[in-house]
């Protein structure tokens, strides 16, 4: 039998604010979800610990739900 494919969703990350005078804590999150300059796109699957990561910095980005 094959395997089912289970499309799983995404998220685009863009970065929108500077990350000076931000804490060392949000600024390797920021480091870890793949940002670090304005205007940059990043696109992750949707879980838990992405989830945790953008709580951290959501004063310093936007997200877009794709489904998958």
């Amino acid at each position: 039998m094959a395997k089912k494919e289970v499309k799983a969703n995404s998220l685009i990350v863009t970065q929108v604010r500077s990350k000076i005078g931000c804490l060392k804590n949000q600024v390797c999150c920021l480091k870890g979800l793949g940002l670090g300059k304005i205007g940059k796109k990043v696109t992750l699957k949707d879980n838990s610990c992405v989830r945790g990561m953008i709580k951290k910095v959501s004063h310093l980005v936007e997200v877009e739900v794709v489904n998958g």
